[in-house]
């Protein structure tokens, strides 16, 4: 057998930007992937788009903050592909302002988007998705240099991905006997849909435009640049790979120097 020649990954949040640079990525490895999205045609376009470039994969819609949609989702994938090797929870979305301001609903969509969902997909993942019962595995959560820093209008964002980080090094030290490994993968700025959002935000907030946010954000990264999907995903595809059996309970940035922490 090769490296990741029989290798089943469930991807999330994987029709666009970093998700998908990472099912592509994954799809590269000989994984066979499966793609999970909120939307049932995105995903039905995004399956074909893989196809043709040779990549073993199929999928469905799924609402991760949903507990039975989560089940309905891996159950799919299991009987699909078979028993899943590598789960990248991936799906995630911004939002804040003035926290003074935030309703109730935007708070509580956020975490159960951004951080009850990982709990979920893992959950599953490891009872109903088989990985329990192997001697190798790999949980690589995608979180955000917010997750180690406060973010200024931003608090239900980062408090979501610093409750990512802590979910990750607690049940990567938890499983590290078992041959599990769990990291969280830290982006920065990231040309990204979402990233697109971010700014409109910021900019309206500030009253200036969408290229003075750019700017702006841009001055702090050392590197001078977003980060790249395809850079995000290349840090995901090492640590599913056996090369990476060592590495455990870490969130690891991707950010041009942004956080050297």
């Amino acid at each position: 057998m090769t490296e990741h020649g029989t290798r089943v990954a469930i991807v999330t949040g994987a029709t666009s930007g970093i998700g998908l640079e990472i099912a592509r990525s994954l799809g590269a490895q000989r994984h066979r992937v499966y793609i999970g999205s909120r939307t049932a045609d995105n995903v039905e376009s995004t399956i074909k788009k893989l196809t043709e470039e040779g990549i073993e994969v199929d999928g469905s819609a799924v609402d991760v903050r949903s507990k039975e949609s989560v089940s309905t989702f891996v159950g799919a994938a299991v009987e699909k592909f078979g028993t899943i090797d590598v789960l990248v929870n991936n799906a995630g979305r911004s939002g804040g302002g003035v926290t003074a301001d935030i309703a109730d609903e935007l708070w509580l969509d956020v975490i159960n988007t951004n951080l009850t969902s990982v709990f979920l997909m893992t959950r599953e993942v490891l009872n109903a998705g088989g990985m329990r019962h192997k001697d190798r595995g790999r949980i690589i959560n995608i979180a955000s240099t917010a997750g180690k820093q406060g973010v200024v209008l931003g608090a239900p964002y980062s408090a979501s991905k610093h409750g990512v980080v802590g979910l990750t090094k607690a049940l990567g030290n938890e499983l590290a006997p078992t041959g599990i490994t769990v990291n969280a993968v830290c982006p920065g700025y990231v040309e990204t849909p979402m990233a697109e959002r971010v700014r409109q935000g910021y900019a309206e907030a500030f009253n200036t435009s969408e290229e003075d946010i750019l700017t702006r954000f841009q001055a702090k990264i050392p590197l001078g640049r977003y980060s790249t999907p395809q850079e995000v995903a290349g840090l995901v595809g090492y640590l599913a790979s056996d090369l990476a059996s060592s590495i455990t309970s870490q969130a690891l940035n991707v950010c041009g120097g942004l956080g050297n922490f």
